[in-house]
């Protein structure tokens, strides 16, 4: 059973959108800011769209917090849509007065079609209200609440991009937090300067034409314990349950732990990561991280590194042929307002979640109805690998 529960609520033009978490320990200290700091993540980025410029998104808590800190009980967050005053008369739970017109023209790559027909609409706004990325605006949110948890046992989730299009990033050179640094303070959330320069080229070359761009983005997670996940059912693996959570966001393709696709073109020597063995603190490093810190389904104390790919953006500005659903002539696809690449958000949104399926495996492994039980529980736990 799911520890960290959660659910989300709300169309991408409709009047709010709305989340629900169960399972937090009572005793967390929360406040809307520390939502609204990556709210405010997840619109930014070289190449967004015209939505970002209507929404400048805050969050309500309006259950489960006191006087700043969680009660235990579940946790409710509202983020209103100010672009719903635009869409009054087309969206919302109302009866309509008139009816408004129909979307009826799917666009490819989206689940326009696919779901008119697993849910019988013949308005396809049915569906691109729900299936739209404006939906992880309650991930982030939920994926914040998260990240608190985890901050309070220093645990740290940053992610960045390594490619977008044709353009690929340099190895690093630096620290951890040195990566993560640079690529917080870039608006491609990039840190190699140079390949920054020659991505947005390529952003800028896809907009003329009326194209979109995608890429590949890093999450990497620092200060996890040994032992988080199971390697005794399948759905206990850690890396499974992290490939569900970032293959579920809209747009991504793949999914890699560590050295990911490249690992079946190398020899095993060239894979696995050798143990070795520190006395002074009974710790068991590893002289390199191919296997990314999950070994088995559970996290082995290195650093773990996921890494997701994104497939362009389907709303294009040069649309593709569709095929218009009621009179069945072809048309060009519909064009509803769009980004012409959001890797660097789509890495916000891999960081959050991330971070729920990390919380969820922290309060798996070591439960507590309050912040100080789980504290007191994370440290027997560390005790117990001490004497290992």
């Amino acid at each position: 059973m799911t520890t960290f529960r959660w659910m989300t609520a709300g169309e991408s033009h409709g009047p709010e959108l709305t989340a629900l978490i169960d399972g937090l320990p009572a005793g967390l200290p929360l406040l809307a800011e520390h939502v609204d700091e990556h709210l405010a993540r997840r619109q930014q980025g070289y190449g967004r769209g015209g939505r970002m410029k209507i929404e400048t998104d805050r969050v309500r808590l309006v259950g489960g917090v006191r006087g700043g800190e969680t009660l235990g009980g579940p946790v409710a967050l509202v983020v209103p849509n100010k672009d719903y005053a635009n869409w009054q008369g087309r969206m919302g739970p109302e009866p309509f007065s008139e009816t408004p017109e129909a979307v009826t023209r799917p666009r490819p790559g989206h689940a326009d079609l696919a779901g008119g027909q697993k849910y019988d609409r013949h308005d396809l706004r049915d569906i691109l209200e729900r299936a739209s990325a404006r939906e992880t605006t309650m991930r982030v949110a939920v994926g914040a609440v998260a990240r608190r948890l985890l901050d309070e046992l220093g645990i740290r989730v940053f992610a960045h991009v390594v490619r977008i299009g044709p353009v690929a990033v340099k190895p690093f050179g630096g620290s951890l937090d040195e990566l993560a640094s640079k690529a917080r303070a870039s608006d491609l959330a990039c840190a190699d300067d140079e390949a920054i320069d020659a991505m947005k080229a390529a952003i800028k070359e896809a907009a003329h034409a009326g194209d979109t761009l995608g890429g590949h983005f890093e999450v990497i997670v620092t200060g996890l314990p040994p032992g988080l996940g199971s390697h005794v059912q399948w759905d206990r693996k850690l890396d499974g349950r992290l490939a569900q959570a970032i293959m579920s966001i809209q747009a991504i393709k793949a999914v890699a732990i560590g050295d990911g696709f490249e690992a079946g073109s190398l020899r095993g020597s060239q894979v696995h990561d050798a143990i070795t063995h520190v006395p002074e603190t009974n710790v068991f490093p590893r002289t390199s991280n191919h296997a990314g810190g999950l070994e088995g389904g559970i996290t082995n104390g290195e650093p773990l590194v996921v890494r997701a790919s994104m497939k362009p953006i389907a709303t294009l500005k040069k649309a593709l042929p569709s095929v218009d659903i009621r009179t069945k002539e072809v048309f060009e696809a519909a064009h509803e307002r769009s980004d012409i690449c959001a890797v660097a958000a789509a890495s916000v949104i891999g960081e959050a979640m991330v971070a729920i399926v990390l919380a969820d495996a922290v309060l798996e492994k070591f439960g507590g109805d309050s912040l100080r039980e789980l504290r007191r529980n994370v440290d027997g736990y560390k005790e117990q690998l001490r004497t290992f």
